[in-house]
């Protein structure tokens, strides 16, 4: 009842039904989050697209500019050298046959999951557990690499993953509540310039259909999809 009293509230601040610039929608967010702890702000964006169509999809990486405010876990599959390289990374959890065994279990104590290509036999069996999750390592996204240090330490700095769901929706932390207004709304550009880049061959009529701004308990804040070019 709380949280809807509080939506309820901050509603009465601004018209809902009429888009605002991405800079206003950043600024409302943050004015509106009241929670107890520092809500995440996320972004929506709705594309014009059907990925159930192999050129209609649109996934990717994006490393934001002043992170996420997130620590990321990353669960590495390597052995030897490149397993010793990891943990000195700073890997949460490395491991083979051991690691597999345990996400079998249902154990996950990561958040991104990245592999060395020699160990994608192995982890090739785990795709039906890793995959809804969002967790399959991806040589397009630089989740099966030789170069472990380089994405465990790409994804502790701010690195976000996004792939569109079945409606052509994608969306994304991209930061802190408390970050300053100007940082999130580096990062909200950062992140819609990336959707933008990643447009797929197949794509037809208006790609960005809408976008909304929203932090964990607060309103959502629509965008006008012209100021993000802004």
């Amino acid at each position: 009842m709380a949280h809807d009293k509080r939506l309820k509230a901050a509603y009465a601040d601004f018209d809902k039904s009429k888009p605002v610039t991405l800079a206003q929608a950043v600024a409302l967010v943050k004015q509106n989050a009241k929670a107890k702890f520092d809500e995440t702000v996320e972004i929506s964006m709705n594309l014009g697209i059907d990925p159930r169509h192999a050129d209609q999809m649109v996934r990717g990486l994006i490393s934001l500019p002043n992170g996420t405010g997130k620590t990321l876990r990353v669960g590495v599959f390597a052995r030897g050298a490149k397993a010793e390289e990891a943990l000195a990374a700073g890997a949460d959890v490395v491991g083979a046959e051991d690691l597999s065994e345990r996400v079998q279990a249902g154990e996950f104590a990561f958040d991104r999951c990245i592999a060395t290509p020699d160990m994608m036999g192995l982890v090739g069996r785990l795709g039906k557990i890793l995959g809804p999750r969002g967790l399959m390592p991806n040589p397009r996204l630089g989740t099966v690499t030789m170069d472990v240090k380089g994405a465990i330490q790409a994804a502790k700095a701010g690195q976000v993953e996004f792939r569109a769901e079945k409606a052509g929706i994608v969306h994304a932390g991209i930061g802190k509540a408390s970050f300053p207004v100007e940082k999130l709304l580096e990062n909200a550009k950062a992140f819609a310039d990336a959707i933008v880049k990643a447009k797929p061959a197949g794509a037809k009529g208006t790609y960005v259909q809408k976008v909304a701004l929203s932090s964990t308990m607060g309103p959502g804040v629509r965008v006008d999809v012209a100021s993000l070019a802004g």
